[in-house]
This record gives C-alpha cells, structure tokens and sequence, in this order.
C-alpha cells in the first residue's frame, strides 16, 4: 500500500489540486460580492431570487472548500468584505447594470464555474476532492439551466443565428 492506497482525506494534496483548488476559491469568493452588488442594481424579482439562491449556494462551497484546504495545511484566501444593500432606484439609470446585462454576466460565470470544476476534477487524484467538485458541478449545470429558461421566458436570451436550413449542396 502506498501514500495513494488509503483513506483519500488522509492522502496529501499535490500541487496542482492545491492550485485548482485555492484559484476556484479566490474566483468564487470575488463573484460573491459582485453578486451582492448586482442584487443592488437587479429590479426583477425571479433575478433577485436567483442571485440570493446562487449567493447561498456559493457560500456552503465555500465554507467546504476553506474546510478542506485549512485539514491540508494550505493558508486560506482572503475574504473581501461583503457589500452593503442599496436602494436601486439611487442609482442612477446611466450606471446602473440592466436585468439583462446581469442575466448575461451570471450566464458567462456559470459557465466558466463549469470549466473550473471540470479542470479541478480533471487534476484530481484525491477521490474526496473529485467528488466534491463533482457535486458543484452539477449544482452549476442546474443553476445554469435555471438561468437559461429564465432568460428565455424574460426575453433576454440573445441567439447566435439559428441554422434553420442547410442550402443545397452542387456537385461539380
């Protein structure tokens, strides 16, 4: 039996799930607060809602993620501070983010999370740390399907040009 061969929390980290692990979580704790502020400036209500489900799910990542890495002896990223809530009708409508702009700018960072769970996962070794990963995955795949009936029931889904029919093919 080798280092590998036992109890997958009892097993170090090598550095690259060190690495995919602490990045994951400076991205995540930074997209918190700027969901905080996006609530600021969200004025539909299923948005607002999303915003707060996302917020609370991302911070039970977090609180799992700065688990596992302070049982490994990894030091931890710092926290900013979290955002105060606003009155969204002080600020202005020049400055101030639109629903759909925020729909777009979550639908781009689930997606992204996606990736960076994929890759975490890809560079795993440690089964405990996969698995995990895993689980937020698939926490972001239902989120990002969420989103995307939302965006197309609100009409803020923009299509890339839909390929409605192939033109016929001459043969020479």
């Amino acid at each position: 039996m080798g280092v590998l061969s036992g109890n997958p929390q009892q097993e170090p980290m090598h550095y690259g799930e060190v690495f995919g692990v602490w990045s994951w979580l400076a991205s995540t704790k930074g997209l918190l607060v700027g969901y905080q502020t996006l609530m600021n400036h969200a004025g539909d209500q299923d948005l607002k809602k999303f915003l707060e489900d996302s917020i609370r799910s991302m911070k039970g990542e977090v609180e799992q993620v700065e688990a596992l890495l302070k049982a490994n002896g990894v030091e931890l990223v710092p926290t900013p501070a979290e955002k105060p809530i606003a009155d969204r009708d002080s600020i202005p409508v020049g400055a101030r983010f639109t629903d759909m702009e925020i729909s777009a700018s979550l639908t781009r960072d689930f997606a992204t999370g996606l990736v960076a769970c994929s890759a975490v996962i890809g560079e795993c070794i440690r089964e405990d740390i996969a698995i995990m990963f895993g689980q937020f995955h698939l926490t972001k795949a239902q989120f990002g399907a969420r989103l995307l009936r939302m965006n197309k029931e609100k009409g803020w889904l923009v299509p890339p040009p839909l390929h409605k029919e192939a033109p016929e093919l001459v043969h020479a």
